[in-house]
């Protein structure tokens, strides 16, 4: 008897040990993220001290004109560009996106609803590229006939963007809308309320917090996109007069000129890079508050 209790006190013991040894290997990965994260900011951070110092942070921020052979780098250009081609996405994206997860979770039938979901999942697994020839030979020429121009220009690439995020922000917010209970919807309709006026008045206002959420990570997908951007916005660092304006964003003034930079032009490259990732920052933080 006393020795059936120390085996199973024994094997009670080894599943303690167990169970403590996975909670700190756990712990240890989290931390190893974080560190990493942090890690990648501060070397970003460090390389682009000598522009900073070379141009003020400020003046860095609120220039107009960036041109490496004189060593003058102003990015508000292409804050503009990255700011216009993101909210213009997002315009285009939002409704379409929101309108699509309501019927997927709320109308559509089941065979249909399986459907669309391999179909939103290859979507999502595009690469850019592909998006960036599609806008080339199908979009731009549109934007050219319609806008004039030469057809790379904000529009262009904020369509193209649109199409991107969708799978994100269809995906997440079906998640948001499965969430909400059935007993909301059974009490609703036990008042008399329609289809609609349920969605309307009780899945909308429930699921909000998490539609909110899905639009800020499209936002991040929208904001940090390099090469569909590269292919079609024009990358002119002007501020833009119209929506068939070319522009460059912040991610594609990376892109382009980080293979031949050096000095103080090198650095300039990681300041961007330094405000790009600060943007990024403050839209998870924002993600993470609107999803408490």
């Amino acid at each position: 008897m006393n020795l059936r209790r120390y085996s199973k006190k024994k094997g009670f013991l080894k599943l303690i040990r167990k169970e403590y040894l996975i909670e700190k290997g756990f712990f240890t990965l989290a931390m190893v993220m974080i560190a990493t994260v942090l890690l990648m900011f501060a070397f970003v951070v460090i390389e682009s001290l000598p522009a900073f110092g070379h141009s003020g942070f400020f003046n860095f921020l609120v220039g107009l004109r960036w041109s490496p052979d004189m060593n003058i780098f102003g990015i508000f250009p292409m804050i503009v560009g990255s700011i216009l081609t993101t909210a213009i996405s997002l315009i285009i994206a939002v409704p379409m996106s929101v309108s699509c997860a309501i019927y997927l979770e709320e109308m559509a039938p089941a065979k249909l609803k399986d459907y669309f979901k391999p179909v939103i999942q290859t979507l999502a697994g595009i690469p850019s590229v592909i998006y960036g020839f599609f806008g080339l030979t199908l979009i731009a020429p549109i934007i050219r006939n319609i806008f004039g121009g030469s057809g790379f220009s904000i529009l262009t690439a904020s369509v193209v963007l649109a199409l991107m995020i969708l799978p994100t922000i269809i995906s997440l917010s079906q998640d948001a809308i499965k969430s909400v209970p059935n007993q909301f919807r059974e009490a609703s309709f036990g008042l008399g309320s329609t289809q609609w006026q349920c969605i309307k008045y009780i899945i909308l206002p429930t699921a909000l917090p998490g539609i909110i959420t899905a639009v800020i990570l499209g936002m991040g997908r929208a904001v940090g996109e390099t090469l569909a951007v590269l292919m079609l916005a024009g990358n002119v660092s002007v501020i833009p007069s119209s929506l068939a304006s070319p522009i460059r964003t912040l991610t594609s003034n990376i892109a382009l000129e980080m293979g031949y930079a050096t000095g103080i032009h090198y650095s300039a490259l990681f300041a961007t890079g330094v405000i790009l990732f600060m943007v990024i920052m403050v839209l998870m933080i924002v993600s993470t508050l609107c999803s408490k």
